[in-house]
């Protein structure tokens, strides 16, 4: 079991938007917060990412190859320098194109070109290994870093700069992965024996094995002594490991993960609610809408209209 795909897949409330964006100095684009997680490219070129109504947080000097992620999706301007002005985007700045439309702005400067969008996940029970993650994440491909998560980047520029047949279909396959590649080369940046939390509990050779079990099967009838058995150790060495790494209890978080894969296949698919109970280990829809309304504050039939009419 890939616990980071199915975790991320389990936050996922739609597909991600993205536009290409063309600069010349001098240039400046402000973008407004958004629901879910943003994330630019830096296909080509330089430039200033600038957090805005966040005064903690400081502005970032980016170059060709880097790929930035904005946890919480805050506002924010891009700009060629920081003390550039940087105004809304304009509808006569875009342009629709395949396989994305492009935003272009600026003055006739170097050039900056970059690939901008956001992810659509659900803020409301973000996922722990999620939570973690600093509000901007910074990931540099310069120089051999993080091969994979480079190549993604070389791919996407090569497939927007020169477009051919099937980079419709390739580019937004790209840009859906690159969301993984981003969270594995966060992961790897962590230093063994400096990481903490799912960053640790990911490569914890008790954690890790539960947390796969957890996923895989969340209808299995779990108990911490089962758990614990799969991890070598006993019930309280492994509870208390297991809460320190991972934040919580061990059943706290089976019930969030029985939680969070109900909800997916309310959101996803078709299945009646006695099908979803059973995939998730409750043995009536009536204990599973119960514990659904506990966890979401709704009833589980109210939840799948809610998302379907959002979508």
């Amino acid at each position: 079991m890939d616990i980071l795909t199915e975790a991320l897949a389990s936050m996922r409330t739609g597909s991600p938007t993205s536009v290409r964006t063309e600069g010349r100095a001098p240039w400046g684009l402000r973008l407004p917060a958004v629901a879910g997680a943003g994330f630019h490219v830096v296909l080509s070129g330089t430039c200033w990412l600038v957090p805005l109504d966040a005064p903690h947080l400081s502005p970032l000097a980016l170059s060709t190859g880097d790929v930035v992620f904005l946890r919480d999706g805050t506002a924010h301007a891009l700009a060629d320098h920081p003390s550039t002005p940087a105004a809304p985007e304009r509808p006569e700045q875009f342009s629709p194109g395949s396989p994305l439309g492009t935003v272009t702005l600026g003055g006739d400067g170097p050039r900056t070109s970059l690939l901008c969008g956001n992810y659509h996940l659900d803020r409301g029970r973000p996922h722990p290994l999620v939570r973690q993650l600093p509000e901007v994440v910074r990931l540099s491909t310069g120089h051999g870093r993080h091969p994979q998560l480079g190549a993604a980047v070389q791919l996407l520029g090569t497939e927007l700069e020169h477009p051919r047949l099937g980079s419709a279909g390739i580019v937004p396959g790209l840009i859906d992965s690159l969301l993984l590649y981003i969270l594995r080369a966060w992961l790897e940046e962590q230093p063994p024996g400096a990481a903490q939390g799912w960053a640790a509990a990911l490569g914890d050779s008790a954690v890790a094995p539960a947390l796969a079990a957890i996923h895989a099967e969340p209808a299995a009838q779990w108990t911490v002594e089962s758990l614990a058995e799969r991890a070598g150790l006993s019930r309280a060495a492994f509870a208390r490991r297991f809460t320190t790494l991972v934040g919580e209890p061990p059943m706290a978080y089976v019930t969030r993960w029985r939680m969070t894969t109900a909800a997916r296949l309310l959101r996803e698919s078709a299945a009646p609610l006695t099908a979803v109970a059973a995939r998730t280990g409750y043995g009536s829809e009536y204990a599973f809408a119960k514990a659904f309304k506990r966890e979401y504050g709704q009833a589980p039939g109210g939840y799948r209209r809610r998302s379907r009419a959002a979508a």
